[in-house]
Formats: C-alpha cells, sequence, structure tokens
C-alpha cells in the first residue's frame, strides 16, 4: 500500500519530534545530575600543624562551611611521655563534624584579617609551640599563613582553639582505644579530660560525641566513667 506524500510527511514530522523530546529530556537528566558537580562548593579552611617533639607529631584538619571536614594524623617519633601511664593514639584518618557556631567564628577571623594573606608570625623569641599553617579557600578568594606565635591576639587565639579541637579528635581515638585494651585506665584519662574540657585545653567535644556514648552507655566500664562521659556530653551539646 502506497502512503501519499503529505501523510508520509506528517508521520516523518511526528517521529522527528518525538526523537527531539527525548533528546531534551536526556539533557535535563544530565544537566540535574550534573549540577551537584557545578554547584557553588562554599569556603574551606585548613589547618596544617607539626611539632617534631609531641605525639603527634603532624596532623591536619580541614572543613567546609557547613562543619563537615576531615582530620588525619601521623604519630611521629617522638619517645612516650614518661609523666604519664597512658596509650598514645593510632594515626587518625576519619571525617568529623564540627559546630555551626565554631565555623562560622573560624571564617570570620580569616575575612577580618584579609583571608591570611598580610602574614601571621610574630617573629618574637618565644618558645616553640608548634607550626600552625592555617589556609582559606573560597568564592571571595584564599590566602595562607603559617607561625609559632602571632602578635595578633586573635589569631593566635584562634590557632589555640584549632590545637584544642585536634586535642579532642587524639583524645577520642585514645579512648576508643583504651576501652579496647585498658578498661581501667579509662578512668584517669576521663578525669583528664573533664579538667581539660574546663580550662580549655580540649574544644568541640561534639566531634567524639560517638565514644562518649558508648562510654555512657557501657555498663562494663567504671561508674565515674559513665559520669564523667554524660558531663562530656552535656558540655558538647552547650
Amino acid at each position: 500500500m502506497r502512503v501519499p506524500a503529505v501523510d508520509f510527511w506528517l508521520i516523518c514530522k511526528a517521529r522527528l519530534k518525538h526523537i527531539s523530546v527525548l533528546r531534551i529530556g536526556l539533557l535535563l537528566v544530565c544537566a540535574l545530575l550534573a549540577w551537584p558537580a557545578c554547584a557553588d562548593p562554599g569556603p574551606t579552611f585548613e589547618v596544617d600543624f607539626s611539632n617534631p617533639g609531641l605525639v603527634p607529631s603532624h596532623w591536619v584538619l580541614e572543613f567546609k562551611g557547613d562543619g563537615s571536614g576531615h582530620f588525619q594524623s601521623h604519630r611521629g617519633t617522638a619517645p612516650p611521655d614518661s609523666t604519664r601511664i597512658s596509650m598514645d593514639a593510632p594515626d587518625i584518618d576519619r571525617d568529623i563534624q564540627l559546630s555551626a557556631g565554631f565555623v562560622q567564628h573560624v571564617f570570620q577571623v580569616a575575612r577580618r584579617h584579609k583571608l591570611f594573606q598580610s602574614g601571621c608570625e610574630s617573629h618574637l623569641k618565644v618558645a616553640f609551640q608548634g607550626i600552625k599553617k592555617l589556609a582559606y579557600s573560597g568564592p571571595d578568594g584564599q590566602g595562607s599563613c603559617e607561625f609559632n606565635f602571632s602578635r595578633d591576639n586573635e589569631i593566635q587565639t584562634l590557632g589555640d582553639s584549632l590545637v584544642a579541637v585536634a586535642a579532642t579528635i587524639v583524645e577520642g581515638a585514645k579512648l576508643e582505644l583504651l576501652l579496647q585494651h585498658d578498661k581501667l585506665g579509662l578512668d584517669k584519662e576521663m578525669e583528664d579530660m573533664e579538667e581539660a574540657a574546663g580550662d580549655g585545653r580540649l574544644q568541640q567535644i561534639g566531634v567524639i560525641r560517638d565514644i562518649l556514648e558508648r562510654l555512657e552507655q557501657d555498663s562494663a566500664v567504671m561508674e565515674r566513667v559513665r559520669k564523667r562521659a554524660k558531663v562530656l556530653l552535656a558540655r558538647a551539646a552547650d
């Protein structure tokens, strides 16, 4: 049967239109899938710390504007502290979550100090505390600086706070190790942690919420340990 020329043209036109709609649909799907990769990732912050005399001797903490981040540390070659009967934390490589208030403060300090483009080091003759390299990167620019001790009180305080956050993460790893290998050792460690959290040497307790919750609920550990875990968890909620 022979199809009239007009009908043949209409059939071809309909098929071409159908193919175009499918193609447009596929393009839209691809665009939606690619959107997260193309979206603005927002600002990121990183602190790189090194001090060969400490354990760990090197660590890096990085995080985004939403508080999600990553922490990685290496023990180094420093001998164990003979004044403490405790286990050293192993090398750490884990994701972390910081509070919104803390992250906001860090980014505000970075912007007030022109993204650390003007330098941080005081060059004063002070005791070696460890080299802290601060680095900011975002849509508004990027910059970095490093220092042992900063003459600028806000930058020095920021460095101390970041070191305190890292100390909290390291303590959390030590608690996991003690829970597995030395439950009695948890008592002294938790006592020291409660004191350090009180004077600011440990900050952002929420980054180790998981291990604290495990200790609070573990009937196999001492009652004092469970109580101190509860106290620290309450501090993390503040």
